[in-house]
């Protein structure tokens, strides 16, 4: 089969107030047509300059291709001029960008956006171009598409956006489509939802796909070839099945080392990637992941070799990163003191190191102690949300009258116990973000109780609410978004200590210090600004953050959703020591089932503002009885390409709070075949077991 895209030795480089700069050095393959090329590797690898360079979107002028070749369907595109590329894009090549929000134009309605593309390539008039992006909306899973087209941006879910971008792409069906990060952040029955329109659309004009992602679930269940980059780079290229089965390339080891599977064994340390992506003005022209592990000189003076090793499996023959052992990844240790193995103790869930019998007394005495501290605390139930209610007004009219109201949390009821965590999971408009703001308090309550440490906090004062505040802090799921821009690490770390007048400055400063080790930051952290850190980094500011106050619970709201796989490993890592060294607890947030039965002891099911089901982290995925839960459960992408499984995705989205439907919310979605049954029913948690409570839904549950 001829090959539809041709990449030879390309370069792309930026022009930098520190000079130029490659950030694609040399980067060579071939995409047939009707296959699914992967493209993996942590932040700062290259990944999206590459596709960039290929539909010639890079930021000008600093931004250029400086050597190699592009072809596709024989076509030379390297420097093919603007007029050339602009038929090319959208019609030859459609780009499907990571955040639909940013690429979409705010003040164009949807259907402008469409009928921009089917106007200038296909040559329609506007009235036939508008019914095509009516039909185009339709085919790609969008409800009252004729509505939906006189829209604009916002008003549309995450998952309605990235379906909008995918109509874009391929309303001129195009040869290629390139997916730059379609499902990050997205709910994994969403995920889903787009991987399999990506699918049938690509079964329906015989496209071929480069799949950009750090997910590599992802990759194992939509890739025909995956190819590793590192820092600007290919280190491995082979099918799907032989690059799972058989890495050669220690980083593509460690990356594979890194994921998460649901049947991996809850709270062990997880293995990680030591160090990070050098700064691209930094990189050395031998190995650079040698560089990152700080080889000898020698390894990273000459390029190394990119050899095929069997048909169609190609590595970077660098001798140190391709040796059998070549396992780099930071994992368990068996150094005295260090952590071996994280232990369960019943009756309350505490992880505690163990430590081998020729450690020194003294180590072991302060360890255990620490454990029994963190039992008798264990023994106080932390905190208590007693049929807790956030409804918003929805106002209209001349007068602002309410017309009504958005259900955002309508009747909650959860504990958790001192050093445990909760995992919150359940889809985008569920509630789970509302919820944490009102425990924390950032949002009032209209009804129900927050009982903290046996103190009622649902109508306190602000006054009294400010001083309370530093037993229970929240860490965003954006740290961009929410650690102030103009002020340096250590004003950030230390504003909570200063707000709630602890210490002295010195002391304060010393604290910054302490808190900046703690997380893995180093001192000199504490001068700089954000926007100087990689995203993990920065959530290791908001963590270090929020622990400024010695809290005792900690609200995380999607602390890793964005993350790169290594660094998702190495933010939780971190969470659980903290949970194990301070006896923390956690409400932990999430839509990434795997990492939410990693770190937590029980878990809730969130939909339409309810819990649905909640018991134990382990019981909850062997023995789910909402069919809410195993949707959620079936949404997981199967991390083995070996053992691929057929199933629909969740169809439909979440209901709206403001007139959410009568009886069973999911049932109405799924059509459920005794949703009647459910209207008129009190619909609430029941124990069906010792600690296993569902719903009492009559349509939705197995009992």
């Amino acid at each position: 089969m001829s090959n539809l895209l041709e990449i030879d030795g390309l370069k792309t480089g930026f022009d930098t107030e520190r000079g130029p700069i490659c950030a694609v050095d040399g980067v060579s393959f071939e995409l047939q047509k009707g296959k699914t090329l992967g493209v993996v590797g942590e932040s700062g690898c290259g990944k999206t300059v590459t596709a960039m360079s290929i539909v010639d979107l890079l930021p000008k002028p600093s931004g250029k291709v400086l050597g190699g070749r592009i072809s596709l369907n024989g076509k030379e595109l390297t420097g093919a001029d603007q007029e050339v590329m602009q038929r090319v894009r959208g019609n030859e090549i459609g780009v499907i960008f990571q955040e639909p929000m940013a690429a979409l134009n705010p003040v164009q309605r949807i259907g402008k956006q469409i009928t921009e593309a089917l106007i200038l390539h296909k040559n329609m008039d506007k009235g036939t171009a508008l019914r095509e992006a009516v039909q185009l909306l339709e085919a790609v899973g969008i409800p009252s598409p004729e509505r939906r087209i006189i829209e604009y941006p916002h008003q549309l879910s995450g998952g309605m956006r990235q379906r909008v971008m995918i109509a874009i792409a391929l309303c001129c069906e195009p040869d290629l489509l390139i997916a730059d990060e379609p499902t990050t952040a997205l709910d994994v029955t969403v995920q889903a939802q787009i991987l399999n329109l990506i699918s049938k659309m690509q079964d329906n004009i015989g496209m071929a796909v480069m799949l950009i992602t750090h997910d590599l679930g992802v990759i194992a269940e939509q890739c025909d070839e995956v190819i590793v980059m590192y820092a600007g780079r290919i280190v491995e290229r082979a099918p799907v099945l032989e690059l799972f089965s058989n890495p050669l390339h220690a980083y593509t080891k460690g990356l594979l080392a890194s994921i998460l599977r649901l049947e991996s064994e809850r709270k062990t340390v997880l293995p990680t990637i030591p160090g990070q992506v050098a700064p691209i003005h930094e990189f050395v022209e031998g190995c650079r992941f040698c560089q990152r592990m700080d080889r000898s000189e020698e390894l990273v003076q000459d390029r190394p070799s990119y050899l095929e090793i069997s048909p169609g499996h190609f590595v970077e023959q660098c001798p140190e990163c391709t040796k059998e052992d070549s396992n780099i990844w930071n994992g368990r240790s068996n150094k005295v003191g260090q952590i071996i193995k994280l232990r369960r103790s019943e009756p309350f869930t505490v992880w505690v190191r163990e430590i081998k019998m020729k450690a020194p007394h003294k180590q072991v005495l302060t360890l255990l102690t620490r454990r029994q501290k963190i039992l008798n605390r264990m023994r106080v139930s932390l905190l208590q949300v007693e049929e807790l209610k956030m409804h918003f007004p929805v106002r209209g009219g001349i007068f602002s009258r309410q017309t009504g109201a958005v259900k955002a949390v309508d009747g909650v009821s959860i504990s958790i116990n001192a050093g445990e965590t909760l995992g919150l999971v359940g889809e985008s408009g569920c509630g789970k973000s509302t919820l944490g703001k009102s425990i924390v308090r950032l949002l009032r309550p209209n009804s129900g109780k927050i009982i903290f440490k046996g103190q009622d906090i649902t109508t306190m004062s602000q006054g009294f609410l400010r001083k309370k505040r530093q037993d229970f802090q929240m860490v965003f799921q954006d740290p961009a978004e929410s650690l102030d821009a103009r002020m340096s690490v250590g004003q950030l770390v230390s504003e909570p200590m200063i707000i709630q007048k602890m210490g002295k400055r010195h002391e304060r400063n010393e604290r910054v210090f302490e808190l900046l080790d703690r997380v893995g930051l180093p001192r000199t952290a504490a001068d700089k600004f954000p926007f100087e850190f990689s995203g993990g980094q920065r959530q290791r500011i908001g963590i270090a953050r929020a622990l400024a106050v010695n809290p005792d619970l900690l609200v995380l709201d999607e602390p890793v959703s964005a993350l790169d796989v290594s660094v998702q490993s190495q933010v939780l890592n971190l969470l659980m020591e903290l949970q194990r060294d301070l006896g923390l607890s956690y409400l932990f947030i999430a839509h990434d089932l795997a990492v939410v039965k990693h770190v937590s002891d029980r878990i809730a099911v969130m939909y339409l503002g309810k819990i649905v089901e909640m018991t134990d982290a382990e019981k909850i995925y062997r023995d789910p009885r909402h069919a809410y839960t195993k949707a959620l459960i079936e949404a997981i992408p199967v991390t083995d390409p070996s053992r691929m499984r057929e199933h629909e995705p969740l169809e439909g989205e979440v209901p709206s709070p403001i007139n959410p439907p009568e009886g069973c919310a999911f049932g109405h979605r799924v059509n459920a075949p005794n949703y009647e049954q459910s209207k008129g029913k009190d619909i609430k948690l029941e124990e069906i077991e010792s600690g296993h409570w569902v719903s009492n839904c009559p349509c939705c549950v197995d009992r």
